[in-house]
């Protein structure tokens, strides 16, 4: 296993109100402690983002699940993920930590980055990026890590023309764990990770395995494209990507223990 950061992702209703994920905050800062500065926070926020357009009166659109971002949305988009969203769960953690955590964007002091992105026969996306993951690992995260500082990162990101990018959540982790070389990406959802025939949690798959299930319709449904992203984050980040759930917190730490955690899903056949 690297010995990178662990790169956790969470989303939805676990950011939906950060003032009441105390259980889930506590997770994470003792994750932290335990990792001894080695872990990552990087948090979604759609259902804010289009909750916050709709009171302004404006459309909210995707294509392939990647929401379209006209420029003129930019910044209000901005304004939520790297405002509202990302200070709300800096602040639900800094109560608990006595200021362990600082939020950030992907485009400040390059932590990743991040470049246009326009999906297969030309469909503009708008301001949607896209994560550029080569790039120095000495940078800022790298000296928040070693002072034992918790970033928490909001998907947006800056491009080589210094214009706001929106990106999605998930591609911005696995960037993240893939630039970083972390030692396993986490995304964090509302199931516990992929359950088999008889509802029991599988700790662990690999291509073959996934591919397996789906034909025997055991993953169906929305699992089928989570988990063929996942299999080819982990194949493209060389770390395991582990599927959990935010509900249930101790599995985080488990998870940095080393110990098994949701669902394991492993590069190769």
């Amino acid at each position: 296993m690297n010995d990178g950061p662990l790169v956790v992702k969470v989303g939805g209703t676990g950011v939906d109100d950060p003032a009441s994920g105390s259980a889930l905050w506590r997770a994470i800062i003792d994750a932290h402690e335990v990792l001894e500065g080695k872990l990552v926070l990087v948090h979604g926020g759609g259902r804010a983002v289009d909750q916050h357009l709709t009171r302004l009166g404006m459309k909210s659109e995707r294509v392939d699940g990647l929401r379209v971002t006209p420029p003129e949305q930019m910044g209000e988009i901005a304004g939520v993920l790297a405002g509202r969203v990302n200070k709300g769960v800096v602040g639900a953690i800094n109560a608990m930590s006595a200021g362990l955590a600082v939020g950030l964007c992907l485009g400040d002091g390059d932590l990743l980055r991040t470049e246009k992105k326009t999906l297969a026969g030309g469909c503009d996306l708008g301001r949607v990026g896209t994560p550029v993951a080569s790039g120095p690992t000495n940078g800022l995260l790298s000296i928040l890590m070693r002072n034992n500082v918790l970033a928490v990162v909001s998907s947006i990101g800056i491009g080589f023309d210094g214009g706001l990018l929106n990106v999605n959540a998930d591609d911005a982790a696995a960037g993240i764990a893939q630039r970083y070389k972390a030692r396993a990406l986490v995304l964090l959802t509302d199931v516990p990770g992929v359950l088999d025939e008889g509802k029991s949690l599988v700790e662990k798959l690999d291509g073959t395995g996934i591919e397996s299930m789906i034909a025997r319709g055991i993953i169906h449904g929305g699992m089928v494209p989570k988990v063929r992203a996942a299999l080819s984050t982990a194949v493209l980040a060389g770390c395991p990507v582990v599927i959990a759930s935010w509900a249930e917190p101790a599995a985080i730490v488990r998870i940095a223990r080393g110990q098994s955690g949701g669902t394991r899903i492993v590069g190769g056949a």
